[in-house]
């Protein structure tokens, strides 16, 4: 008997019953849109935590001098004090395929003072040509602008204004230990104020210029404390990052490159337990659908004893009776799945396009130091509905296999005799 043969006496069994069939295949079909866009909405949250953790400040790789952290020394810096060929590592890392963003960055540590009032910041020197291919922040401002290369321009965040009392236009002297000995100072002005919801950056940062605070430090151009990077997909980044310390430039001052995964290891334990917890929002989601199906074939298996019965007689093997009831589950999975997928696909579209914003509700939250904003959006990728798909397919077989094997165990004379 041919695999055609099968799938017409699988259609004809399951449109015997058309309500039966509509119902079981229902149940199958909400089960498989269900997961999808629950699955999607999880991958949505996680993604965007990744996206705010890595994208706020940080980046997504990060390239130090191998004794740069923890202590994070002024004057360890990227090929010691000799430095580096800032121009040539930066194009090298942008040819890395995948790589998104690169930029240079210094870092310091040091007073703000505004008349009589002082605050403690970190100072956090930018490209700012390069540095919103990779960060936020700058695109953060609530007032005034970013800093402009080659000024004595300062940003700083709401929380260190309202403590220092500054506005726009105000200027601000930068006391800071630098990487030779002495104690830098300078005057600088107040370009704009930044707001991100993370109380780390907006009440203990200021961001300027590099060139500036390289002066500042008395660190020459070629001395950079890090370059960060961004890439195309944030869980791609443990295999980039590889390839990033094999470029020749970096491998020359032996620097140590990490990705996100092991500067932000919180983030990425909840991003694997909400993947882990998708794969058993699956397994619940069809495992109540299994009793559906199976009480469906069931039934369809009882009202047709006689028939298996009749086939029997006529020297139809147990096998051959088996493989019918399993073809009817795998039309009813396919079945299913075609109509789940219409389902589910304008759905997960819908939302991730238009994300439903709660803030207005609830606030934006932080967790872990990355902002975790209350917006429900979806994200669609291929992995997630190929393995509900499969989960529905191995579902309608499963559910198949009782009701298969129960038709074997029809005994003809007994059937026909109107005694089973």
């Amino acid at each position: 008997m041919n695999h055609a043969l099968w799938w017409r006496l699988a259609l004809r069994n399951l449109g015997r019953n058309p309500r039966r069939t509509a119902l079981a295949a229902s149940a199958l079909a909400f089960g498989f849109a269900a997961a999808v866009i629950l699955l999607a909405l999880s991958n949505g949250m996680a993604s965007q935590l990744i996206e705010n953790g890595t994208r706020s400040q940080e980046g997504q790789i990060q390239v130090h001098a191998p004794d740069y952290l923890p202590a994070r020394h002024t004057w360890s810096t990227l090929g010691g004090n000799a430095g580096v060929d800032v121009a040539r590592i930066l194009a090298s890392v942008d040819s890395v395929p995948d790589v998104t963003g690169a930029t240079p960055r210094v870092y310091g540590g040091g007073l703000l003072s505004l008349g009589t009032h002082t605050v403690a910041a970190l100072l956090f020197g930018v490209d700012p040509a390069r540095e919103p291919h990779v960060s936020n922040l700058l695109a953060s401002m609530v007032q005034g602008r970013a800093p402009r290369a080659d000024t004595h321009d300062v940003a700083i965040g709401t929380e260190t204004a309202r403590r220092l009392q500054a506005a726009v236009g105000d200027t601000l002297v930068l006391v800071a230990p630098a990487a030779d000995g002495s104690l830098g100072n300078d005057l600088y002005e107040v370009s704009g104020i930044y707001h991100t919801g993370l109380d780390g950056l907006d009440a203990g940062m200021a961001v300027l210029p590099i060139g500036a605070l390289q002066s500042l430090l008395a660190l020459d151009s070629n001395r950079v404390h890090e370059i960060a990077v961004v890439v195309s997909d944030p869980w791609q980044a443990d295999g980039i990052a590889p390839r990033i310390a094999a470029l020749p430039a970096l491998a020359r001052v032996h620097a140590q490159v990490q990705p996100w995964t092991v500067f932000r290891p919180e983030i990425a334990d909840y991003a694997n337990m909400a993947r882990a917890t998708n794969g058993f929002l699956i397994a619940i989601v069809f495992l109540m659908a299994l009793f559906g199906v199976t009480n469906t074939l069931l039934m369809s298996t009882f009202e047709r004893r006689r028939e298996f019965a009749v086939e029997q007689a006529l020297g139809v093997d147990a096998v051959q009776l088996a493989r019918t009831v399993v073809y009817e589950g795998l039309v009813l999975g396919i079945v299913s799945l075609v109509a789940g997928a219409l389902m589910a696909a304008p759905i997960v579209y819908w939302w991730h396009v238009s994300p439903l914003d709660l803030r207005g509700l609830v606030g934006n939250m932080t967790m872990s130091g990355a902002l975790l904003r209350p917006v429900l959006r979806a994200d669609p990728s291929l992995q997630t509905p190929l393995a509900c798909a499969i989960a529905l397919l191995v579902t309608s077989v499963l559910a198949a296999l009782y009701p298969a094997w129960r038709a074997t165990r029809v005994r003809p004379a007994d059937a026909l005799g109107g005694r089973q």
